[in-house]
């Protein structure tokens, strides 16, 4: 019998009728009419497949054997920067229209939904309206904001503490996921530098923080997935023992990295693009922490037409050299997921 299949981590786009007037009139994101572009003030990206939209999304699952998708909400309404009253607004449209892909079709996808931690009070209002109203259970948080003094913060902060409280009374899954590099770092945009590399960094870097800040124990309800298998986390796990172990002074009032390395309520996605790196992150945290994730329909998701790519390309490949045997690409594709997620079936 064939094993169903969740993916992870996807995304899809409102038709360009579903994004509000307020939205296109402050440029703070809208979809042009003949579905070529997103945009948001001076910026424009390519939408460079159907299946960023709904019927076309469905579509794509059945023709790749994706039974069930798990789709995030939208990096560019992240809204650090941005008034009180647009991130309200803007937050609120985009978790509803959100809720409202789960609720046509529930056999199909999962949505999660965001929140901007600056302002706190309405988060955690926005947290409550999405679980109890909405019926969603996945809170999606960026891996950095913007604080009121205009200040780069992880979201794993004091200051965010409130928003880890209220999800883990709820018992929330919890994706973090990158975005907004090349506002954090002062280097020119250019050779998608910061999809490619300053992305990775920054999920680097909140894990770093989350492991330190023992949140893993802390919050013992919540469970965790870094996007993208947060590869050069996995990669730079030694550096951080050596700088815990060899400066001491630094890192009072922290927990040991070692201590939540494989933990079960901490997950990573297979979106590594080499199944090396998926082997790293097998012996780092364990095939058990390993959710399938292909980032559709971006091209810098598992998306075929992009050179070899294909939908589950790294989780295939690394079957047939060895990496993982056919029962860890199995529970990778469902069981994991479904722990993560806080769901015993789909």
């Amino acid at each position: 019998m064939q094993k169903l299949k969740i993916n992870g981590h996807g995304h899809i786009l409102p038709e360009p009728s579903e994004i509000p007037k307020f939205m296109r009139e402050k440029k703070l994101f809208w979809i042009d009419d003949d579905k070529k572009f997103m945009r948001q003030d001076d910026w424009a990206r390519p939408i460079t497949d159907p299946s960023f939209f709904f019927d076309e999304k469905i579509e794509w699952m059945e023709r790749h054997n994706i039974d069930h998708g798990v789709m995030l909400n939208l990096s560019q309404v992240y809204c650090n920067g941005w008034s009180r009253q647009d991130a309200f607004d803007a937050i609120r449209w985009q978790n509803d229209f959100n809720a409202s892909v789960q609720e046509r079709r529930p056999d199909k996808f999962t949505s999660g939904f965001v929140v901007q931690p600056l302002y706190m009070e309405d988060a955690l209002n926005e947290i409550r309206r999405c679980v109890e109203g909405l019926n969603m259970n996945l809170l999606c948080l960026p891996t950095h904001f913007l604080n009121k003094d205009n200040e780069w913060l992880s979201v794993v902060d004091d200051s965010t503490l409130p928003l880890f409280d209220l999800a883990n009374e709820y018992k929330l899954a919890i994706e973090i996921h990158p975005y907004d590099g090349e506002k954090m770092v002062a280097l020119k945009d250019m050779y998608w530098r910061f999809h490619l590399v300053w992305m990775m960094a920054q999920t680097a870097d909140t894990l770093h923080m989350y492991a330190l800040k023992d949140f893993v124990n802390k919050y013992p309800d919540i469970r965790t997935c870094f996007a993208h298998g947060c590869m050069l986390g996995q990669a730079n796990y030694g550096r951080r023992l050596q700088g815990f172990d060899g400066r001491p002074d630094l890192f009072t009032e922290t927990r040991d990295p070692r201590a939540s390395l494989g933990h079960p309520n901490l997950f990573f996605d297979t979106l590594v693009h080499d199944s090396y790196t998926l082997q790293l992150l097998k012996i780092r945290v364990g095939s058990s922490q390993i959710v399938s994730g292909l980032d559709d329909p971006y091209p810098l998701g598992e998306m075929e037409g992009v050179a070899n790519s294909y939908p589950g390309r790294v989780i295939d490949f690394a079957v047939e050299v060895g990496i993982l045997d056919q029962k860890e690409s199995d529970a990778i594709w469902y069981d994991n997921v479904l722990r993560w997620l806080g769901k015993t079936s789909i």
